[in-house]
């Protein structure tokens, strides 16, 4: 496990930067809202991008990193812990019946991100695509699943626990290894993303300094 887990790392960093370069700075208005998945991840840290660097640039490395745990625990859970794996098999097979899932699909830059923009106050949206989700989970009108005995209930916290250790240890072990990768990723953003961001900075000064500021 140990070279395997070594191999994904070295792989995922290698896919993120051949992604870098086409990265360009949004220009649309900023979300108020902090990301669950980047911000205090110690991934990030791990990997020297925890400051001074774009949210955006900062969750598709995340979201490589969680696509490795998320295939090791997926494996784990499958080998080892049967009645977590049966209800995980379950739960997908129900929203694939779904006539419409909006974050299916996106290439991993994009996974985790909130497909909607925040609301403005006094404008709202025509339709937002959670809503059409949440529309289209509702018409499929699955039944609810079997209510679990309390033994079952008891079993299955236990197998979710060690799911979740099993998970904790592998990001460990990830953090690990993203330091043997810290200097390329350093040169890679400055590279790629300090200048975009200071030629940002650099058009802000001129518009903030531009005639029509004064007075």
């Amino acid at each position: 496990m140990e070279g395997s887990v070594e191999a994904r790392v070295s792989h995922e960093v290698d896919r993120w930067l051949a992604w870098l370069p086409r990265w360009r700075p949004g220009t649309h208005r900023a979300r108020v809202r902090l990301c669950q998945r980047c911000f205090g991840s110690p991934i990030l840290a791990a990997a020297g991008l925890e400051v001074d660097v774009p949210h955006p640039v900062q969750h598709a490395f995340s979201m490589r990193m969680k696509g490795i745990i998320d295939l090791a625990v997926d494996d784990y859970t499958a080998r080892n812990l049967p009645m977590l794996h049966r209800e995980i098999r379950l739960a997908e097979e129900r929203k694939a019946r779904r006539p419409y899932r909006a974050g299916e699909g996106l290439d991993p830059e994009f996974l985790g991100l909130e497909l909607d923009p925040e609301p403005v106050p006094d404008q709202p949206f025509l339709f937002t695509l959670t809503g059409l989700e949440a529309d289209a989970a509702a018409e499929a009108a699955e039944p609810a699943p079997r209510p679990f005995t309390m033994d079952e209930k008891e079993a299955l916290r236990e197998e979710v626990r060690l799911a979740d250790d099993f998970a904790k240890q592998l990001g460990r072990r990830i953090c690990s290894e993203l330091t043997h990768h810290r200097e390329r990723i350093g040169v890679a953003v400055a590279e790629f993303v300090e200048p975009q961001i200071e030629d940002l900075l650099a058009d802000l000064d001129r518009e903030l300094d531009s005639p029509g500021w004064l007075g």
